[in-house]
């Protein structure tokens, strides 16, 4: 599990002076892209093969409040992968200053070529990359069925 602590500022906080639903998401992306970093697909590598990460949805839950002034520790873990390495799946927790779980999210994105922008499969020099980390309980190889459970055509549409 990588972790990643942060200190929930004033500029994070929403009216109701907790934690805003977007800062939230601003800590989830800070978190992904320095794991990112840390597994060597810094923007350097990304511009030389010509790729870039999308993100399809990020489905929260939130248990608890929390504050300014306390840290933030937001956990991500790789819970799925396709086998070429096109679509991924991240599930990311929120831990208070006591280490209380306070939130969850599952989400799932894909890399795409920034030439055609459409999606792509990593190299197999990167895809090796995302070998080396331990896969959790649950982790799962994904298809891209998995990636349209949700899409659903309105009936009135021909």
């Amino acid at each position: 599990m990588y972790l990643k602590e942060f200190e929930v500022r004033w500029s994070d906080v929403d009216a109701n002076r907790h934690l805003a639903n977007s800062a939230y998401i601003n800590y989830m992306s800070h978190t992904r892209m320095a794991f990112l970093l840390d597994l060597g697909f810094g923007h350097e590598v990304m511009v030389e093969n010509k790729i870039g990460p999308v993100v399809f949805y990020e489905h929260m839950y939130y248990f608890k409040e929390l504050f300014p002034g306390k840290p933030v520790r937001v956990s991500l873990e790789v819970m799925g992968m396709s086998e070429d390495g096109c679509f991924f799946e991240f599930h990311h927790n929120f831990y208070d200053s006591k280490g209380k779980n306070v939130a969850h999210c599952e989400m799932m994105g894909a890399w795409i070529s920034l030439e055609t922008r459409q999606l792509t499969p990593l190299s197999k020099e990167l895809l090796a990359r995302f070998e080396q980390i331990e896969r959790p309980e649950g982790f799962r190889t994904l298809t891209k069925e998995d990636t349209r459970k949700y899409a659903k055509k309105p009936k009135n549409l021909a």
